[in-house]
């Protein structure tokens, strides 16, 4: 069988959000018990937790939810980039090296490792001419092991205006700490939630 890459962190009580986000909360609704055949839980969550999806809707009022955005863009061959250590964006001279038969799906490492059990807010972004670039190259997908594709002060959300004016998907909090840089199958397929501004995916990555 081919190799398979989980690139997504756990979720559980107490799973890192934005600040002022709905945290993860899971209780028990059912137990197993007299009367009662089953287990049966109850999930409240942001969509933004761990790994997700962002849907237009979530960066521009009456654009499209994550439930109406089509699937193929999270499913298809994709290259992951190390970009270790690069500050706090993104550059396109830091993917220069690897823009030769990019596929349509580019996935960035910016962490040696990834902080799962907490919140930080000097995480590495995109800069906005990055995603431009990609664009540019035939990119109609990106996604980063970070909280955002913009710095966690942004109020302009520049580089997620860039996403909306190019049409591209995102990916986001993807966990690529064991993923040596080169190219794979990305599978991260969204839930349809029809209302919903983002939706958490299972992403994996599998050997080509």
């Amino acid at each position: 069988m081919k190799r398979l890459w989980d690139i997504s962190p756990p979720l559980f009580n107490g799973s890192p959000v934005f600040p002022g986000d709905t945290p993860y909360r899971q209780r028990w609704a059912a137990s197993i018990g007299p009367g009662c055949p089953v287990n049966v839980s109850e999930i409240t969550l942001s969509p933004h937790a761990g790994a997700h999806a962002d849907a237009p809707l979530h960066y521009a009022d009456g654009a499209a939810t994550i439930g109406d955005v089509p699937l193929d863009a999270f499913l298809g061959p994709c290259r992951v980039v190390h970009c270790i250590g690069v500050g706090p964006l993104v550059q396109p001279e830091h993917l220069a090296r690897v823009e030769s038969g990019l596929p349509a799906r580019v996935l960035v490492r910016t962490n040696q490792r990834s902080v799962v059990d907490r919140w930080v807010d000097d995480f590495s972004a995109f800069a906005p001419q990055t995603l431009a670039w990609l664009a540019q190259r035939g990119v109609r997908l990106v996604g980063i092991d970070t909280a955002s594709v913009d710095p966690a002060a942004s109020k302009t959300l520049d580089a997620h205006q860039v996403l909306l004016k190019h049409d591209l998907r995102v990916l986001e909090n993807l966990v690529l700490d064991e993923v040596p840089e080169g190219d794979y199958e990305l599978i991260a397929l969204p839930l349809r939630l029809v209302q919903a501004d983002a939706s958490p995916v299972r992403a994996v990555l599998r050997e080509l």
